[in-house]
C-alpha cells in the first residue's frame, strides 16, 4: 500500500512539473495573421491566473482591455515537433508580462501588435510567420496563449529549433546532477559519520544498561539464596 502512495505522489509531482514547464516555456507556431483587435475582458474569476499581471494597478482591476491576434496555425502533434499538414484557427492575447511571472520581461505589446498588423494576409496570398508564445488555448474557459514575438518566414515548412528549451533542460539536468553529487558528498562526510557515531553511542549505552541490569540481577540472586 505504501508503494502505491509513493508512486501516486511521484506521478502527481512530475505531472505538475511537466504542466508548469509546458505552460511557461516558449513555444513556436507557424501562423498566418488574419486580424488583430482589442476587447475588454472580465478578470474576476479563478481564470485570472491565466492572464498577465504586468503591474500593481493591472493586478487590482476587475476587467481591462486586452489586445488579441487572430491567426491560422499549422497543425502539429507531439508537443509541436511534427506537423500534420492541416490548419486550425488560433487566437493569441498580447499582454505585457512586466517584471512578473513568467519572467519574459515583455514591455513591447504595442510594437508586437503593430508587427502583427503589418503581417496580415489572405488565404490567396499568404504571409507566414513564426509566433513565439507561452501558455495554453482553452475555448471552454476562454484561456489564450500570450504572444511574445513574431517574425516573418518565407515558407510554412520552416523548421524552428527550440534552442532556449534545449539549453534550459541541459542546464537543469547539469544542475540536478551537481546538486545530487554535492548531497552525496555532504551525506558521506557529515550525515553518515554522525549516524555511525550515534549508532556506536547507542550500542555503548545499551551495553552499559545490560551490564547494570546483570549486576542488579546477580545482587538480587544473592538475597534469594539467603
Amino acid at each position: 500500500m505504501l508503494s502505491y502512495v509513493k508512486w501516486t505522489i511521484r506521478i502527481v509531482v512530475w505531472t505538475a512539473l511537466f504542466a508548469l514547464g509546458h505552460y511557461t516555456l516558449p513555444q513556436h507556431d507557424v501562423v498566418r495573421v488574419v486580424n488583430t483587435y482589442q476587447e475588454r475582458q472580465d478578470l474576476g474569476d479563478w481564470t485570472r491566473v491565466f492572464w498577465a499581471h504586468p503591474d500593481d494597478q493591472a493586478a487590482g482591476l476587475v476587467n481591462r482591455d486586452v489586445q488579441f491576434i487572430q491567426t491560422v496555425k499549422k497543425k502539429t502533434w507531439l508537443l509541436g515537433f511534427y506537423r500534420t499538414g492541416g490548419e486550425e484557427p488560433m487566437v493569441y492575447r498580447n499582454e505585457d508580462t512586466g517584471w512578473s511571472w513568467p519572467f519574459y520581461f515583455k514591455f513591447d505589446t504595442a510594437n508586437l501588435q503593430t508587427e502583427a498588423d503589418d503581417l496580415r494576409s489572405t488565404k490567396e496570398a499568404p504571409q507566414w510567420a513564426v509566433m513565439t508564445h507561452y501558455g495554453w488555448r482553452n475555448e471552454l474557459w476562454s484561456v489564450f496563449p500570450n504572444a511574445v514575438a513574431i517574425r516573418p518566414v518565407a515558407s510554412p515548412d520552416v523548421r524552428v529549433i527550440p534552442w532556449f528549451n534545449i539549453f534550459f533542460f541541459v542546464f537543469l539536468i547539469v544542475a540536478l546532477l551537481f546538486i545530487r553529487a554535492a548531497w552525496r558528498q555532504f551525506r558521506e562526510r557529515t550525515i553518515d559519520p554522525m549516524v555511525d557515531d550515534a549508532g556506536e553511542n547507542w550500542d555503548s549505552v545499551s551495553q552499559s544498561v545490560r551490564e547494570r541490569k546483570g549486576r542488579i540481577r546477580r545482587w538480587l540472586d544473592t538475597w534469594r539464596g539467603k
